[in-house]
């Protein structure tokens, strides 16, 4: 079990275990000495980070421990996630980082790996990497220091990358966009793309100020977006999080739609063009089961991860499949990019809009979900109430009340203390009931 990695990456409150500068030392002395070839090559790691406060110490911190290795550091200030991967790939690096705690509050923050083919690491790669942290590595010989620089273009790299991944003849003229970048680190990237291919841009959430990230904004508070998109008249509304690796869409009328959604307009709208890899979309099992239904009435596979956007991309790369994401947001397109990028998927909508010549509301609700309830349940250090007796009955008894009905999904959180309960269901009473009987039974083994 990996005691220091969880679903994405170190994550945690800046300055309290593991998130402190000597921890981030110690990951990046290890992890420069784990991808450093034992050559004379010249070895590079490039490292990318979003808006918090905290980004400069991690950045500096995470800098000493890969050049005391010999790791030759690049530094692309704050850019997002997927740029790291895809600038880990295009700049020939052995080793890619990202410093960001996603859609998290500003007080926390994170650490995120790539590895030189752009992909994020393997649960196996990171369990190695523990052993490494824990044991301590030698440092390079002095005159094998690395050496940091900055690179003041790697946003208009990532933008070009980007703009790329449409047709050279797409525009987006006429179009009155919102974007939301939560304050994070697309707030400059993610206008400047949007009027770069002739959208009118409306910004929300571009003035970060190393605390507001994701604060009142974002993919995740959308409110103040979905009201900017309907008093400015705009016709659509994205909604990106703080290292812009995920989105929502707003339409015209202030309707929120989802990962699952978004999914479901490219999957339907690539399969018609014969441009669906394997004919099939990868998911999460958090993924809505009307969306499995939208998929199987038009002839189109859904393969279910766990949840984690890398556990998707590994699905992905497994089956050759080229389209698949998370309910969250996270939509990977595999053709142009390593990770899930907010941006992008947010751009194919648009493009959509205009090849379709249909408004946001007629693309954006592409299914009727089916109610889904979801519950946590805090627990404490040491206990695990998913082993409880109690609990594994009362799990037992909400499957056999939903058998036929819907489905239920529990789920320890890779980046909290928490049980998730999850359940689907069209009838409302026996959907609550089941749930409620779990999380019941989780509180009891917690107390």
């Amino acid at each position: 079990m990996r005691k220091l990695f969880g679903t994405d990456g170190v994550r945690g409150k800046a300055n309290i275990h593991p998130m402190t500068a000597d921890m981030a030392l110690r990951i990046g002395a290890a992890v420069g000495r784990y991808f450093r070839r034992e050559t004379d090559t010249v070895h590079r790691v490039v490292i990318g980070k979003d808006t918090r406060l905290s980004g400069y110490m991690f950045e500096s911190a995470l800098t000493a421990g890969l050049t005391s290795t010999g790791m030759n550091v690049l530094l692309l200030g704050p850019v997002p996630t997927p740029a790291v991967g895809l600038m880990t790939r295009s700049m020939r690096a052995d080793l890619g980082v990202m410093i960001s705690a996603s859609h998290n509050q500003a007080e926390d923050n994170g650490i995120k790996f790539f590895g030189p083919d752009g992909y994020k690491l393997s649960d196996e790669v990171e369990l190695e990497l523990e052993a490494l942290i824990e044991a301590g590595v030698e440092p390079a010989q002095s005159q094998n220091i690395g050496r940091a620089k900055r690179i003041d273009d790697a946003r208009f790299r990532y933008g070009e990358r980007v703009k790329s991944s449409l047709p050279r003849d797409m525009r987006l003229d006429g179009l009155k966009v919102v974007i939301d970048c939560a304050n994070g680190a697309a707030h400059r990237a993610a206008p400047e793309i949007l009027w770069e291919l002739g959208a009118d841009v409306i910004p929300v959430g571009v003035s970060p100020d190393g605390v507001n990230i994701n604060r009142g904004c974002g993919s995740t508070q959308p409110a103040v977006a979905a009201e900017t998109v309907v008093a400015h008249g705009a016709h659509v509304g994205i909604c990106l999080d703080g290292d812009a690796d995920r989105v929502i869409v707003i339409d015209e009328t202030g309707q929120i739609a989802d990962g699952d959604q978004l999914m479901a307009l490219l999957a339907s709208a690539w399969a018609a063009d014969g441009r669906l890899s394997g004919g099939a979309l990868v998911a999460t099992v958090m993924s809505n089961l009307g969306l499995e239904r939208f998929l199987a009435a038009r002839g189109i596979g859904l393969e279910r991860t766990a949840v984690g956007d890398r556990y998707v991309v590994e699905r992905m790369r497994e089956g050759g499949f080229n389209l698949g994401g998370e309910q969250s947001g996270h939509i990977v397109m595999s053709d142009y990019a390593t990770t899930g990028d907010g941006l992008m998927a947010g751009l194919h909508f648009l493009a959509e809009m205009v090849r379709q010549g249909k408004k946001a509301s007629e693309l954006a609700q592409q299914f009727q979900p089916v109610p889904q309830l979801l519950k946590n349940v805090r627990f404490e250090a040491g206990q695990v109430p998913l082993e409880a007796e109690r609990v594994l009955e009362a799990i037992s008894g909400a499957e056999a009340m939903l058998n036929g009905h819907g489905r239920l999904l529990i789920r320890k959180s890779g980046t909290e203390p928490l049980i998730r309960v999850m359940a689907e269901c069209e009838d409302a009473s026996l959907l609550n009931r089941a749930v409620d009987e779990v999380v019941a039974a989780v509180e009891a083994a917690t107390a």
